[in-house]
């Protein structure tokens, strides 16, 4: 009897097994066709002089797209862009986020109200809320300048300024994206147990104190996800520079995917912005690994 019983019930493991893989098919079919494949031409275009008005006629040519990298200035600016808004943007946007959560998981009026109010910017297209926010930092007539007039603060250039346009930028971008993270760090807040804080105020902790040891912990592995998905985000910057300023002025906002999207679709040179393409997912894969490192590290 027991041969049966142990044949149908590998029969049964089987067929759920097939069902298995039927459910995750068309996933891996998608993954295959808007990733891997792109990743794989991306590579091998790298190494060849494709000129996209001239398909079918690229040769290959090694690794001299890779050589003409390390002398391209326009890289090395667009690469210090995107560093620069990066190393602002993630820590601006954690605090700005961690404070608005912070904020509305307090007892207040108004609560689904305000939650509503700093969530809203993440629903809207970031197309339409760039140039949204062109007009209102534009330095003549712009409803960020007439504020600062109320105060006696003179107009200022923001987006027409080498020196204010990347800033401009960030602060636009971290209005935008703070409240998907302030969402999170909320359903964080409220899985930490409250008897921890009934404990720290048995032992007389103080509110930073409770901040410090009670919650800051209990948001640590959140932290990390909002952390590393902000920083893939951000040197994926493209959207913004090429509404609001086209790269510039003089190349000050111009980041490294919007490089890419320039000399591989108006310059068209697909094989020079394959290898550019090609360098970026490395350094973006050599990023995340560390943050990934650097967490599990602190976390053991």
């Amino acid at each position: 009897m027991a041969g049966p019983k142990k044949f149908r019930m590998k029969t049964l493991q089987g067929k759920e097994a097939v069902t298995g893989y039927l459910f995750l098919l068309p996933a891996l079919i998608l993954l295959g066709i808007f990733l891997l494949y792109p990743m794989g031409a991306a590579f091998y275009y790298s190494l060849t002089d494709f000129y996209i008005l001239r398909p079918g006629e690229e040769n290959f040519v090694g690794l001299a797209n890779f050589q003409t990298i390390l002398g391209d200035a326009e890289f090395r600016q667009a690469l210090i862009n995107t560093i620069y808004f990066a190393v602002l943007v993630v820590p601006i946007q954690i605090s700005v986020a961690l404070g608005l959560a912070l904020l509305v998981n307090r007892k207040l009026r108004f609560k689904v109200f305000f939650r509503t109010a700093y969530f809203s910017p993440v629903v809207m297209s970031l197309v339409v809320v760039s140039i949204l926010w062109t007009f209102m930092y534009n330095p003549n007539e712009g409803l960020i300048n007439e504020l600062l007039g109320v105060f006696g603060i003179p107009a200022q250039p923001f987006l027409t300024s080498p020196d204010q346009a990347m800033n401009s930028i960030i602060a636009m971008s971290v209005w935008q994206g703070a409240g998907f993270q302030m969402m999170i760090f909320l359903a964080g807040l409220q899985n930490i147990p409250n008897h921890l804080y009934e404990a720290a105020d048995i032992d007389g902790a103080s509110k930073f104190q409770k901040f410090l040891h009670v919650t800051l912990p209990g948001l640590k592995n959140i932290s990390v996800f909002i952390f590393i998905t902000i920083t893939i985000a951000a040197f994926k910057l493209l959207v913004q520079p090429m509404i609001m300023t086209q790269g510039g002025p003089l190349g000050s906002t111009k980041s490294l995917v919007y490089h890419i999207y320039e000399v591989g679709f108006n310059y068209r040179d697909v094989g020079y912005a394959s290898a550019m393409a090609v360098v970026f997912t490395l350094m973006v894969l050599i990023i995340t690994i560390v943050q990934r490192i650097l967490a599990r590290e602190e976390g053991a």
